[in-house]
């Protein structure tokens, strides 16, 4: 069977899928319900509103599944026997709710059957309080304090020790540790970029925080946090595209040698060097349809505002000159063709070559507020490489390349089996760029996998010396309802 008309899933996979969109429903209305609960007394008409949505939710996963569990394991969430795969969107309400279980030695929180509308509110109270000081008592007394409540159908066991925890891959772990990074990212450049459109003073040690976490994240584990990248959200663009440049920036200066202060100071800048759009009028920058000629010469001042930001920025006194330079200049081209205009002759620095390449390669594959259909990554690497009145530096697309390989993460494949596989990773063997790590996510027959299995393109049939599988084109992963996402998160 064609794999462009999958078949029905198997009963595991139909659970997983509905598992995932209710389990993060859970997880969004206990946040709504807890932050309702703070701000307003239990009888306020938006406490009500969130705690009905809340038994809902809860109530549709226990006539589902007969019960509902949700577990605490280190640094992920389950749901029953699934293990929640979160998104931009769902990480604060998982942050705060996994935040307030460890403060209460909470291991996992058991709904029963007999789940009333009324057990919510008094345990949700419960997670607000604050613990014991005497360690040894957090979990014991919070038990004492739900026996005593109106709450009778949700019942908690404490947390497991470290070492009694269930194995999880260490692929997993890495993913985790890459997506808290790059979560917590996200939520940096959105406070820092809001700060700067209000004129607010900013937060120095969340932006170097984040800044060094993206580092040691590219230094230690680059394919799991460059799989991050493909969480790209239309809502939350332009702070995912600054981390974004960020993390492919620091990727490509990595590739060509630099330091880890030099890196950190990449970096810092390519964080940055969006942030003269928030001194332009957002319905210019949000405009859904093409720019006018006033408001391309509008657009066309971002790179001096950003310049003019970064240099009367409060609290940032030791903003790296180059952070500046690659705010001014990331537009300008390798010839100057681009904007903003100079009178004087000059040379874009590497740092701002680098990221230019970053923003144009980030830009280009992502959803925007103008175009829906971002375009296919492969073809993108192909156009900033062999189109060069795009003036990119190609060396440093070539960086790119050998980073991302000719199919990067994230692409969806067709093979010549009829299989459907996602780019994880590029080959390690730089000869093979054209052969990388993928996952197979559906077989000949249509099927999507319930557990995708992993293959190196490279691997040879051993009776031919040819290789197992080629990809014959990439493919929109929307035609066929996947989120590619799900694959990295």
């Amino acid at each position: 069977m064609n794999p462009s008309r999958p078949t029905t899933p198997p009963s595991l996979l139909q659970s997983e899928n509905v598992l995932q969109p209710l389990g993060r429903a859970f997880v969004i209305a206990s946040y709504a319900a807890t932050q309702a609960l703070k701000l307003y007394p239990v009888e306020n008409a938006t406490v009500q509103h969130a705690v009905d949505e809340l038994h809902r939710i809860a109530r549709r996963v226990v006539e589902r599944e007969g019960a509902l569990e949700l577990r605490l394991v280190g640094d992920f969430l389950f749901i029953n026997d699934a293990r929640l795969r979160l998104d931009l969107s769902d990480y604060m309400a998982f942050s705060q709710l996994a935040g307030l279980m460890r403060r209460h030695h909470l291991g996992a929180l058991e709904v029963d059957q007999g789940l009333v509308r009324e057990d919510w509110a008094p345990f949700l109270s419960l997670l607000l309080l604050d613990p014991p000081a005497v360690e040894d008592e957090i979990f014991t007394r919070f038990v004492e304090r739900l026996n005593a409540s109106r709450t009778e159908h949700i019942h908690v066991t404490e947390a497991r020790d470290e070492g009694d925890q269930p194995d999880i891959e260490p692929d997993d772990r890495a993913k985790e540790a890459a997506k808290r990074t790059y979560f917590q990212s996200v939520q940096v450049a959105k406070d820092v970029l809001t700060d700067a459109r209000l004129g607010r003073a900013m937060n120095i040690r969340r932006i170097k925080r984040a800044v060094q976490g993206i580092v040691d994240q590219v230094l230690n584990n680059e394919t799991s946090i460059i799989g991050m990248t493909t969480l790209r959200d239309f809502d939350e663009y332009t702070f995912t595209h600054c981390v974004n440049v960020c993390i492919f920036s620091v990727v490509i200066g990595q590739r060509l040698g630099l330091g880890k202060v030099q890196l950190y100071e990449l970096g810092l800048g390519a964080l940055f060097h969006d942030i003269g759009k928030m001194r332009l009028e957002s319905e210019i920058v949000n405009k859904t349809g093409s720019l006018n000629e006033e408001e391309w010469n509008v657009m066309q001042q971002h790179p001096v505002e950003g310049l003019l930001a970064l240099f009367t920025m409060r609290g940032l006194s030791d903003v790296p000159y180059r952070a500046m330079c690659q705010a001014y200049e990331h537009h300008m081209k390798v010839d100057l063709t681009g904007y903003p205009k100079n009178r004087r002759p000059r040379t874009p620095r590497l740092f701002s070559r680098i990221v230019a390449v970053a923003d144009g390669f980030d830009a280009a594959t992502s959803k925007r507020s103008y175009r829906a259909l971002p375009w296919p990554p492969d073809e993108v690497i192909r156009e900033m490489r062999d189109n060069r009145s795009r003036g990119y530096d190609p060396l440093l697309v070539k960086a790119l390349t050998n980073v991302t390989g000719i199919f990067p993460t994230g692409v969806l494949v067709i093979l010549d089996t009829h299989e459907l596989g996602v780019v994880v990773a590029r080959n390690p063997d730089p000869a093979r760029l054209h052969q990388p790590i993928i996952k197979i996510i559906c077989n000949p027959m249509g099927i999507m996998l319930a557990q995708p299995e992993t293959r190196d393109l490279s691997e040879l049939n051993p009776d031919t010396g040819l290789p197992l599988r080629t990809i014959i084109k990439t493919t929109d992963p929307d035609r066929y309802g996947i989120r590619i996402s799900d694959y990295f998160i």
